[in-house]
């Protein structure tokens, strides 16, 4: 690829990136919550099959991908649970094989009264454009989309198959991403253009999700003493479960890529319901946790942790003594992944043409960064062979009220993707 076709292709970026914005717009605007992303990926179907390719929309079926090593178990069926990829076939296939993947799923507004303006009617102003999933992560598709248009507009195409993917459940399970891989979808590496402020992500960390059951005894309230609290007997749990957090981000248990990362992982508590009557001793509450653990990590140990804190803890209650909390696991079982763990050649390849394609862009060296949070780069990564390299956007209050992704860095990283592609896979002329 000689110099004048990158200019070339960076101009193509521009030249398309009003359509992109209006792209981005349109697809920001369907309310795709989990269970309700099919008008979005319809929209996806629409858009990857004008542009020609060949689209596969597919449901997911829980019973295809359970088995697999990677699954996060689900409540609830998966009868809205919906894929789309759009596949580009290589007449020559002389380069390196790509997926192009991001998830389509967002994560629920909140309170409306919280928002400048509606989440999903998204505005721009001073350079951001804002909504719920503007920069989590539909600017990613957006520019993954709009970077193979840019190569288009100066007639050529990947030399190699590319696979762009618009998966659901990042936001709980990642099981989107795992049934792309039951599918039979393979390439030489995977592109995740997730919002990190244009650094590259080479660790993240792993996630659990648990709730927390508990029962008590209802009685009047004038009876309180003689009854037993559940909501209240939540409170030491929680406080049980921060010490743990406590210990886990103990120094000498810090991971290498996490050394100088201060509280690398958080435990939330996201959510809490309970009691049926406020004069009556609540008999129950429920509450949902999310905790991070190390890449390398022990699941299977982690949780084992886990439930020895809950228990210990409840053994200090009278009541809960002899009623133990029952934790129940759904959504996130997720390992942590790191980049240079790969021993593949691919792997330092792929990080060589992303760093030619920032510099080009950018002018700066391409920053590297762990992050703590998790990626669908895993699924890539720990159970294909798959380097998987996460690179995106700025955006701010991601999961946040006025959410809101910057629209240079969405121009900027387009192009890094497009020259990264043409890198990567080559080109053939159309």
């Amino acid at each position: 690829m000689t110099d004048t076709h990158k200019t070339e292709i960076l101009h193509a970026v521009d030249a398309l990136f009003d359509a992109e914005t209006a792209f981005l717009a349109e697809l920001t605007a369907h309310p795709s919550t989990r269970g309700n992303e099919q008008s979005a990926q319809d929209f996806m179907a629409s858009e990857l099959g004008m542009r020609g390719y060949d689209v596969d929309r597919w449901q997911i079926n829980v019973n295809d991908i359970a088995h697999l090593p990677g699954f996060s178990p689900v409540i609830g069926d998966y009868d809205d649970a919906v894929n789309v990829v759009g596949s580009h076939r290589s007449r020559t296939g002389k380069g390196r094989s790509l997926i192009l993947n991001g998830h389509i799923d967002v994560v629920p507004e909140g309170p409306l009264d919280m928002w400048d303006t509606p989440p999903f009617e998204p505005r721009i102003d001073d350079g951001w454009m804002y909504g719920r999933g503007a920069g989590d992560m539909k600017a990613g598709l957006a520019a993954n989309l709009f970077a193979l248009d840019a190569l288009r507009a100066t007639g050529f195409a990947p030399a190699a198959d590319v696979f762009f993917q618009s998966v659901v459940e990042e936001e709980c399970t990642g099981n989107g991403a795992l049934a792309c891989l039951a599918r039979g979808y393979r390439a030489d590496a995977a592109f995740i253009p997730e919002p990190f402020d244009e650094k590259l992500c080479i660790a993240q960390i792993g996630v659990i999700w648990f709730q927390v059951h508990l029962k008590g005894i209802p009685v009047h309230v004038e009876r309180a003493g003689s009854g037993a609290n559940a909501i209240e007997a939540a409170i030491p749990l929680i406080a049980a479960l921060h010490g743990l957090e406590d210990r886990w981000n103990a120094d000498d248990r810090k991971h290498p890529a996490y050394q100088h990362v201060h509280h690398p992982l958080n435990l939330n508590v996201g959510k809490i319901s309970g009691g049926d009557w406020v004069s009556s001793v609540p008999s129950w509450c429920c509450f949902d946790v999310r905790m991070a653990i190390y890449p390398g990590a022990d699941l299977k140990q982690a949780c084992a942790e886990i439930e020895e804190c809950l228990h210990s803890a409840a053994a200090g209650n009278s009541f809960l003594r002899n009623n133990r909390p029952e934790i129940v696991y759904h959504g996130f079982q997720a390992e942590g992944y790191v980049l240079a763990d790969h021993k593949k050649a691919e792997a330092g390849l792929a990080i060589t043409a992303l760093e030619g394609a920032h510099r080009r862009v950018t002018g700066r060296d391409l920053e590297k960064t762990p992050i703590t949070a998790t990626t669908d780069a895993r699924f890539f990564g720990l159970y294909a062979d798959t380097p998987a390299l996460v690179y995106g956007p700025t955006s701010e209050a991601i999961h946040g009220f006025n959410e809101r992704v910057n629209l240079d860095s969405v121009r900027r990283t387009t192009q890094s993707i497009a020259l990264f592609i043409a890198d990567w896979c080559g080109l053939e002329s159309l």
